[in-house]
This record gives C-alpha cells, structure tokens and sequence, in this order.
C-alpha cells in the first residue's frame, strides 16, 4: 500500500482518527505491513503484547478459549489498542479467515508519536477517559439488573 493509502487507514480507525495527518504520517511511515495467508495466526491468547494491528483488508477473528469464533474483525478495525500504551498479555488467539494484511503498529512508535504531538496525547487521554466511563455505567447497569434478579 502507498503511504496515503495508510494514512486514510490509519484515519478510519476511530481511536487514531483524531491524531492529525502529520502524526498520522508519521505512525503510517512507520508502520510494519504484514500478509496473512487463510489460518495464519497474528498472536496467540497470552502472548506478550507489543503492538497494536490495523486490519487493511481480509477479515481476522478473535478466538475464544474453546478455539470458536468470538468476534470478526475486518478493514479499519485496530486490534489490540491497549498494546499501544502499556505491555499487556493477548486476550485471545487473532487468526486470518481469509487472505489478510493488516498494519503492525509498534508501542514504542505510538509511544513516540504522543511525544511529538502533545495535543494528540490530549485528545486520546479525553477519548479513553470517555470510555471508562461509558464502560463503568454499562457495568453499574448490568449490577443493577442483577440485583434486581437475585430479590
């Protein structure tokens, strides 16, 4: 792919959206293509995690513990976006289910980037901070629900 290719990419992908072209540019510069071949596994379940993967085009699953499909993911999808602030554990085994390319996004580089452009570390830290939120109310929901189950 062309380097503006993957900056439109990278811009799909509502994490990375807001970032800007210019840090963008730099993350898709950067950025490793990688071809999966039909069965080919990204990462397995546990696996250290040291980047985050933009699905290009093709389709991944995630599998779930008993080697089921839990979730597909396709083209715009950032897999693993928790790998590209902190060094977690994969929670699941990624497979291809067809001829796939995905961007490998490598936490040093997403780290570097936030440096570089202040106001993008901003934007992500308020976008994250929404999402723990909306996370922590879905929880307080299903709570109540259950609670509402056990009387």
């Amino acid at each position: 792919m062309a380097l503006d290719d993957d900056i439109a990419l990278l811009a799909r992908v509502p994490v990375l959206g807001g970032m800007g072209r210019e840090a963008l540019r730099l993350l898709a510069f950067a950025a490793e293509t990688r071809q999966l071949r039909t069965g080919d596994v990204l990462f397995r379940k546990d696996d250290t995690s040291d980047s985050g993967y933009v699905v290009a085009m093709g389709t991944v699953a995630m599998l779930d513990e008993g080697g089921q499909d839990a979730a597909l993911v396709g083209p715009g999808a950032l897999i693993g976006e928790l790998a590209l602030i902190s060094e977690t554990r994969r929670p699941a085994t990624a497979v291809a289910r067809e001829p796939t390319t995905v961007l490998r996004i490598s936490r040093p580089m997403f780290r570097r980037t936030l440096e570089e452009y202040p106001q993008v570390a901003q934007r992500l830290a308020g976008a994250l901070r929404e999402r723990v939120l909306g996370m922590s109310k879905d929880l307080s929901a299903v709570r109540r629900r259950l609670t509402d189950l056990d009387e």
